[in-house]
């Protein structure tokens, strides 16, 4: 299996492979963290040539960039093969408690600094503001971002769940390379003004949760269990009557996805693959198994025909419930 590379941005282009790695259920927020299989499954990744690696501070905290830094210095291949990327700006503690949504010059340089030392590296190819901090113009965010790639600790520069205004007036201080954001067949509003534009001004999109959170790989039959936070109103379409409606879209997208020979997971990554090669979804996983699986979505091939099919099968504005309880940390 040969996964082919993307590039993202047009000013400052990064070429990463086509399909990502997203490591944070490795550590947090999915089940129990287990190290061993996640740097077990990131070895497995560069091997398969899935070389973009999506980490955060955040995560753990702090613990799983320690462990994407480990799998990288014990892996066979070289830090100059893999494109990693990590995040600033959800403040924790090391207990955990969420802090604040921090993007002041001073915290950008630390929070750097605190990452290059965790994960073991000299230099970041991709660092994202996390969530941008509403109380700091981003011309100040990006401006001490921008210094640190005039320092040779970072490479590339991008931003998550930013609006279109926040997104111009970054990319007017330096150019962003990359945005990450949520987009799946079951998330499809950023088509409406970010991804044009972004379009128009040469930024990659990288999808995270490309998959729905599981939900598009068919395997979610019922609400998930305590330890996942999915189980709580953080995530109201995998509660009751949601996840009835949603897991129907699932069953149409599984009955397309048999006429492929492949999984539904496959499928909706397939599907976001097809949305144009400035795309690099991210889905995340710490077993080998779903990595193997999600990694041959990259040789699904989807027709005119087949996008119209998905389309019709899962309408954009057919799933039950928002995308999280609480958007009041969205830059809208």
């Amino acid at each position: 299996m040969t996964i082919s590379t993307r590039t993202l941005g047009t000013t400052s282009p990064l070429t990463v492979s086509a399909l990502g790695l997203g490591c944070m259920g490795m550590s947090e927020f999915y089940g129990s963290p287990d190290e061993a299989g996640g740097i077990a499954t990131i070895h497995r990744a560069l091997d398969l040539g899935v070389t973009f690696l999506d980490t955060a501070d955040m995560y753990g905290p702090f613990t799983n960039e320690r462990l994407v830094g480990k799998a990288i210095a014990g892996s066979s291949h070289s830090r100059d093969e893999v494109q990693l990327a990590t995040k600033f700006g959800n403040e924790r503690a090391p207990d955990g408690t969420r802090i604040r949504i921090n993007g002041t010059p001073e915290y950008v340089r630390a929070a750097c600094d605190a990452s290059l030392q965790r994960l073991g590296v000299d230099h970041l190819d991709l660092y994202y503001q996390h969530r941008v901090d509403k109380t700091v113009p981003i011309e100040e965010t990006v401006g001490a971002m921008k210094e640190l790639v005039e320092a040779g600790k970072v490479r590339h520069l991008g931003l998550s769940e930013a609006s279109a205004e926040t997104i111009r007036r970054a990319h007017a201080v330096h150019p962003i390379t990359a945005l990450q954001t949520e987009y799946s067949l079951f998330t499809r509003d950023i088509e409406d003004e970010i991804l044009p534009t972004i379009r128009e001004l040469g930024i990659g999109l990288v999808p995270y949760s490309p998959l729905g959170r599981g939900i598009l790989t068919g395997a979610i039959t019922a609400e998930p269990g305590a330890g996942d936070s999915r189980s709580t109103a953080y995530f109201p379409r995998f509660q009751g009557d949601n996840l009835a409606a949603n897991l129907v879209l699932v069953d149409r997208i599984t009955a397309l996805a048999a006429q492929h020979g492949c999984t539904p997971g496959q499928l909706a990554l397939a599907w976001v693959l097809a949305q144009g090669d400035d795309v690099a979804p991210i889905p995340g996983t710490k077993r080998v198994k779903y990595l193997e699986e999600n990694a041959a979505a990259a040789a699904v091939e989807l027709t005119d025909a087949d996008l119209t099919a998905l389309a019709a099968a899962v309408p954009r504005d057919a799933v039950a419930g928002a995308r999280y309880g609480d958007m009041t940390t969205i830059d809208a």
